[in-house]
């Protein structure tokens, strides 16, 4: 029998070079695109995003995601934090634009935006591990509602890269309801923490 992913917050940027890689999406990301205006992740490096990560990860208060292990290798992330921390959101589709009013802080309101799970460790419960801990890091902190953007697997057939925002499955086997439909395949999910 494998073993069970474990889940932290205590994130260290060194755990997050060997979930990221040297290749791919999170290594040119590095969680950086929600937390971005678009001009200015354009304008930036991967060096440099990893070096923004590296500081959210050593900035006081709550780590802006969750990690996984499976003995004690670092096997996934999962970002979280205030829906404040995610400009990005305001004007993305995903996030369903345009339902919310300009100037709304959203107050109490986090963000589920990102999930990786290492090659290798794909279909063995990390990404279900990694929502119930950024679940319950949102409310440690005191989020009053956590929402998500996941695919909807059964109207899409999406590449596991596609797969960043996680699947709809996942969110709703953790108890998020669907609260709009931005496209056909991408659904916005929220649960109420309080």
């Amino acid at each position: 029998m494998a073993t069970p992913p474990q889940t932290t917050a205590n994130v260290r940027i060194e755990q997050l070079d060997t979930v990221f890689a040297t290749r791919g999406d999170p290594a040119r990301c590095w969680c950086q695109w929600f937390r971005c205006p678009a001009a200015e992740y354009r304008q930036t490096t991967p060096a440099e995003r990893r070096a923004r990560t590296a500081a959210d990860l050593a900035a006081p208060g709550p780590s802006p995601g969750v990690v996984a292990t499976v003995d004690d290798e670092p096997v996934g992330w999962c970002a979280v934090a205030p829906w404040s921390a995610y400009p990005r959101l305001r004007t993305s589709r995903t996030a369903g634009a345009g339902r919310h009013e300009p100037g709304d802080d959203r107050a109490g309101v986090w963000a589920v935006t990102c999930f990786v799970v290492r090659v290798g460790h794909r279909r063995a419960g990390v990404g279900r591990a990694l929502l119930r801990a950024a679940v319950e890091h949102a409310r440690v902190h005191g989020a009053a509602v956590l929402e998500g953007y996941p695919v909807d697997t059964t109207v899409a057939r999406p590449s596991s890269a596609e797969l960043f925002h996680g699947a709809l499955s996942t969110f709703l086997a953790q108890g998020f309801t669907e609260v709009a439909r931005p496209t056909p395949a991408r659904a916005v999910v929220r649960l109420t923490l309080r």
